[in-house]
């Protein structure tokens, strides 16, 4: 299937069920939206679709853009492997943001997407202002013949699942809370990079060294529990610093936020290989060490926290 990424000029092939949103984390609340899409898919021979953004509109509009859950990237991964056939990033302009809901309705999901439903949350909104509410969509089904499926918010111990708690969750460093609402463990990946081969040399530890991409969000800097992906599937126990490792510091690299991860029963080189890491659990802050043995000690105790 083909993905139309930053193009205006979108004509899907073949008869759709869309979902519009910005489906930043693919929290439990949109995989119930990707669910529901999937289900009308089967019973009404439809393809699935997802309209979104490659900017996100708020930093079009503030000229900020603030770090994502999911890169651009990582969610067209998830989306394609729940189940999605198309994935239209559209280009966000003052154009779009000022189009008429109903224009957006005929003109981009009806014409260019060939959309025969639409699957959306209670909160769901478009068109110019926001105009377009989950109310006015149905109204405009009943009209221009599609369906309208309007999905309840899901929630965790009394609070409506969203993106920004997941947000303040990683803020926290509370990874029990955001894997809770995402459904899955937080992720993060990147090609392993040459560090100064102090772990594996002096420490004792093999270690990769990842530098993410600068719009992805990390959780609060420390030490945390975590999982390690190889390409080839194998799983490890992990330790990663998210942080500037202050103790061991790099030439140029005495500011830049990256991952260093201490890899248990491992051995060989992950150079060049893309891993992905599952954050798991907050351990304790990043600190600076005294001396390389008092770092070395140090892993050694936050390792212990598997046995």
């Amino acid at each position: 299937m083909r993905d139309w990424i930053n193009v205006r000029n979108v004509a899907l092939p073949e008869d759709t069920v869309v979902a519009v949103g910005k489906f930043d984390g693919e929290h439990r609340g949109h995989q119930k939206i990707i669910a529901t899409m999937l289900d009308v898919a089967r019973e009404q021979g439809l393809k699935t679709a997802i309209f979104t953004f490659g900017t996100p509109p708020a930093a079009v509009v503030s000229g900020q853009r603030r770090p994502q859950i999911l890169t651009n990237e990582e969610r067209r991964e998830k989306l394609h492997q729940a189940g999605i056939d198309y994935i239209v990033e559209y280009p966000f302009n003052e154009e779009i943001a000022a189009m008429d809901g109903e224009d957006f309705v005929r003109e981009i999901l009806l014409g260019a997407m060939r959309m025969r439903a639409i699957v959306g949350g209670e909160d769901l909104r478009f068109g110019k202002a926001g105009a377009v509410n989950a109310i006015k969509l149905k109204t405009l089904g009943e009209r221009l013949h599609f369906s309208v499926y309007i999905i309840p918010k899901e929630t965790e111990a009394g609070e409506e699942i969203s993106s920004s708690l997941i947000r303040e969750a990683l803020a926290a460093g509370d990874m029990e809370k955001a894997n809770i609402l995402l459904g899955m463990p937080y992720t993060a990946e990147g090609v392993v990079q040459h560090g100064n081969g102090i772990g594996k040399r002096v420490l004792g530890f093999p270690t990769v060294n990842l530098m993410l991409p600068e719009n992805k969000l990390l959780p609060r800097r420390g030490v945390y529990r975590t999982e390690t992906v190889l390409e080839d599937g194998r799983v490890f126990q992990s330790i990663t610093n998210v942080g500037t490792n202050p103790t061991v510091r790099q030439d140029g690299m005495e500011h830049k936020l990256r991952l260093e991860s201490f890899l248990l029963d491992f051995s060989g080189e992950l150079y060049g290989a893309r891993i992905r890491l599952r954050f798991l659990k907050f351990i304790r802050d990043e600190k600076k060490f005294d001396s390389l043995a008092d770092l070395k000690r140090q892993i050694e105790a936050d390792l212990a926290t598997f046995d």
